[in-house]
């Protein structure tokens, strides 16, 4: 049966995501989640070194980089699957591209030059995602004066032509509307309804819903609750054209994978 959408499966290495902050910063820790995500079926690793939740603080690239540096000393020997860099930072895409990744996952939109330009020297795929202010600010009333999806609409014509015209290809692009970076519980439901709109766009669209706090708002349900409920707002994701779901719980979806494969949604 036809596969329908990635898995991208989370090894967040910080001590305060909003998930699993803390879990995964030794070495042996680091080992074990990715070796897990890899057994359990994920079609991409994605690293990350800083906490992007609502609120967070930044943290130094110095730290940062320590953080990343550790993550790939802990990986198994020649991971058998792409591996994604989820940073903001240029030079610690730069970083994780010598030990191996082949795909940035850059929160920030790749509004950095540097940033494009790493992506356009090592034909890295990246996953430009939109968000309204910093992860400090971004749920601190955000608006969106045309709406946010002719909004998002807008800016990812901008900013893919943008980046075409610095010499990516457009081949290399895949898009995210940012879930939680900087929408309202009604914004989300706008998105996540016009998700084929998105898909018009020419590029692959990629959703990260797991564990969400829109869904703890929608259910008055506590973050750690949210496995079922990620599960059920993916399946309909991957019905109305999600390409890459990112997610903590891997196995689950390669689960939800083959139902739908079976049911050809």
């Amino acid at each position: 049966m036809e596969q329908k959408f990635k898995i991208m499966g989370i090894l967040n290495v910080t001590p305060d995501s909003c998930l699993d902050g803390g879990k995964y910063t030794t070495f042996e820790k680091i080992r074990q989640r990715a070796r897990a995500i890899i057994e359990e079926g994920a079609d991409i690793l994605d690293i990350g070194g800083e906490s992007t939740r609502p609120g967070a603080l930044p943290v130094t690239v110095e730290e940062e980089k320590r953080r990343i540096a550790l993550a790939f000393d802990a990986l198994p020997p020649d991971v058998p699957i792409p591996i994604s860099i989820d940073t903001r930072h240029a030079e610690i895409a730069d970083l994780a591209i010598e030990r191996g990744a082949t795909f940035i996952n850059d929160v920030s939109g790749f509004s950095c030059p540097r940033m494009q330009q790493l992506a356009k020297q090592h034909r890295t795929s990246i996953c430009v995602m939109h968000m309204q202010g910093t992860p400090k600010t971004m749920q601190q009333n955000p608006t969106y004066q045309k709406g946010v999806v002719d909004t998002l609409m807008g800016w990812f014509r901008e900013r893919t032509e943008q980046l075409v015209e610095a010499g990516i290809e457009r081949t290399q692009i895949i898009i995210d509307p940012g879930i939680g970076f900087g929408k309202t519980l009604e914004d989300h439901q706008q998105i996540l309804r016009s998700l084929r709109k998105f898909r018009t766009l020419g590029f692959p669209l990629l959703l990260g819903l797991s564990y969400k706090s829109f869904l703890s708002q929608l259910l008055s349900l506590e973050r750690i609750e949210l496995r079922e409920a990620t599960l059920i707002a993916n399946s309909y994701a991957t019905c109305f054209g999600a390409d890459i779901l990112r997610v903590h719980d891997v196995k689950l979806h390669r689960d939800l994978r083959k139902i739908s494969a079976f049911f050809s949604c």
